[in-house]
């Protein structure tokens, strides 16, 4: 059975792209009180037994502040696992009406700089360096260079996905070698109720001995709350939502993207309830993930 983590995507910028999020917040979004909501949220997390955090260079200051509450908690390497990523530069200056919020980039140059910004805020606790949101046209898994400069950081390193080629993305990965050795051995992908697509996929990730990390798999709130649509999820959608990915026989981790502790708290009763779950029986609620890609790229974020 996969473990629960928690994804800091929501909690290291002052605007993200889940429903309810300037809700979530409040509207004290300043450099201080988000640093302080974000510490909350990871003891939350810890005390009820996460150990799994994730975080990118392109989520605000989700680095420096995890790597704050780490040190100042005195959370020893060997009881955490921290996952980070880079290819993604955060552009908003803390705005929340900022017209870019982050734009991608995944040269070796841009690794050459993401890499030691990463580094000097999470060692020693970094332990999965991933490409964020690598896609086919990057260019980035036919980059040697990139490549190379990847089997020298001395941990693991994955990538994580986004749009409707997952699949296509991963099999690609799947196939990209450095000297005769694979070069990756974890990704991290979007996988929910309404975007299933890259399952069969992830399936033979984890066949190949890779780690399968869950994102988005509320997908972006829009199965957080009671809706018509989702009757079949129950009164609580969230815990049902979650529970399918965490019952999934190749998922290692499934993050929860929370972003006040009474959604953590909701999200952890997934757990329990993964051992009881029939995703079979939600089949139903799957879109066309051209759709589904369509409609997230369209969400504002608040």
């Amino acid at each position: 059975m996969a473990v629960l983590g928690l994804g800091l995507a929501a909690l290291g910028r002052p605007a993200y792209l889940n429903i309810g999020h300037a809700a979530d917040l409040g509207s004290d979004r300043s450099v201080e009180a988000l640093e302080q909501h974000c510490r909350a949220m990871c003891d939350a997390a810890w005390a009820a037994g996460i150990r799994w955090f994730d975080a990118a260079r392109s989520y605000g200051l989700a680095e420096l502040f995890l790597g704050g509450w780490l040190n100042d908690r005195g959370i020893t390497p060997a009881d955490v696992t921290v996952s980070s990523k880079w290819g993604y530069t955060y552009t908003a200056g803390w705005r929340t009406d900022a017209e870019t919020q982050e734009v991608k980039d995944h040269s070796a140059g841009a690794l050459a700089r993401q890499w030691p910004e990463s580094e000097a805020l999470l060692a020693p606790w970094l332990r999965l360096y991933q490409i964020h949101s690598a896609t086919l046209d990057s260019g980035v898994l036919d980059d040697g260079e990139v490549h190379r400069a990847l089997t020298t950081l001395g941990i693991p390193v994955g990538l994580s996905l986004s749009g409707p080629q997952q699949a296509e993305t991963l099999r690609r990965a799947l196939e990209v070698t450095v000297d005769g050795e694979s070069l990756f051995s974890a990704v991290q992908a979007t996988w929910n109720l309404l975007e299933p697509s890259v399952g069969p996929a992830l399936a033979e990730a984890k066949a190949a001995g890779w780690m399968v990390i869950v994102k988005e798999g509320l997908a972006n709130g829009r199965l957080a709350r009671p809706a018509p649509a989702l009757g079949a999820l129950g009164a609580q959608p969230d815990i049902t939502a979650l529970a399918a990915a965490l019952a999934q026989p190749w998922a290692d981790v499934v993050l929860s993207g929370a972003a006040t502790i009474a959604h953590l708290q909701s999200n952890l009763a997934a757990v329990e309830a993964a051992s009881g779950a029939d995703p079979d029986r939600l089949a139903g609620l799957a879109e066309e993930p051209a759709r589904y890609w369509s409609e997230r790229a369209a969400m504002p974020w608040t």
